[in-house]
């Protein structure tokens, strides 16, 4: 994998490249940037510091991402499908319509996240903090919410997940 600097990627992205496929960028510094449409399917974004950046429409397909700062990221339509987003801070960030199947989501911070019409089908959401989050039209089929704390999240469907004892409902309870 190749490791790529923080300006050599933005330099290489503002001449018109947008493919950094299985590119190493860990711990970069990317507040506010500016990257839609990139690709950057099976990269290596760990600890990557990203809040306030557009990667709406982008492709981040088997991507790493854990313990990335994602607090008001814009993400509309990207593509995390399989990504791991562990221990991720993603809120308030603008998940609306994007594809998020299969993710590991474990531990992450999704507060106020807007989830609406996003594809979530068997994504990990152990543990994760998605209060106050809007699901509405989110697929939600087959993910595991076991300890996830769903407190006053919108217009969630919670049929076909996976949840557990520990799962807080959007309306405050517990229980299976």
């Amino acid at each position: 994998m190749e490791k790529v600097t923080t300006e050599d990627l933005l330099r290489y992205y503002a001449e018109g490249r947008r493919n950094f496929e299985n590119v190493d960028i860990s711990d970069a510094y990317l507040f506010e940037a500016n990257l839609t449409k990139i690709n950057l399917s099976g990269s290596n974004l760990t600890r990557t510091h990203l809040p306030y950046a557009n990667l709406s429409q982008g492709t981040l397909k088997m991507a790493d991402l854990s313990a990335a700062e994602l607090g008001d990221v814009q993400l509309y339509q990207v593509n995390l499908e399989g990504a791991c987003l562990r221990t991720a801070n993603l809120r308030r960030a603008n998940l609306r319509f994007a594809n998020l199947q299969g993710a590991d989501l474990s531990e992450a911070n999704l507060q106020n996240a807007d989830l609406y019409g996003a594809n979530l089908k068997n994504a990990i959401f152990k543990r994760a903090d998605l209060s106050r989050s809007n699901l509405q039209n989110a697929d939600l089929t087959g993910a595991n919410l076991s300890g996830a704390n769903l407190f006053r999240a919108q217009q969630a469907n919670l049929t076909a997940t996976q949840t557990d004892s520990s799962t807080i409902y959007p309306d405050g309870h517990t229980g299976s």
